[in-house]
């Protein structure tokens, strides 16, 4: 990654934002934030917007990697049967560089 490989980068960059999604915890129903009697429905305090996140188990988070890889290549071969075969490449080139980063070869 210091030699500034911009397609490495990208898709690692992606894959850390699909596993930070996974971690997000679903709003419960009903739930009423404190006020703040400046700012109406705004949360009030320290923290009082933060919310939990799930921690994934390491399989977990491989997983989305997976499946990353795998949204990398069928969208390659979506775009090289439509004659664009640079944009294929592109995302060949991400998967590879996920698949390497999962593998420890970078």
């Amino acid at each position: 990654m210091r030699a500034r490989d911009m397609v490495a980068v990208s898709a690692l960059r992606s894959a850390l934002a699909a596993i930070a999604n996974a971690e997000a915890v679903p709003v419960s129903e009903g739930a009423t934030p404190t006020s703040s009697p400046h700012f109406a429905a705004a949360a009030a305090g320290l923290g009082a917007a933060e919310a939990q996140r799930r921690e994934l188990t390491e399989a977990e988070a491989g997983q989305i990697v997976q499946t990353e890889i795998a949204e990398r290549l069928a969208a390659a071969a979506g775009y090289e049967r439509g004659g664009h075969a640079e944009q294929a490449g592109q995302l060949r080139r991400e998967a590879q560089a996920l698949a390497d980063i999962t593998e420890g070869r970078r």
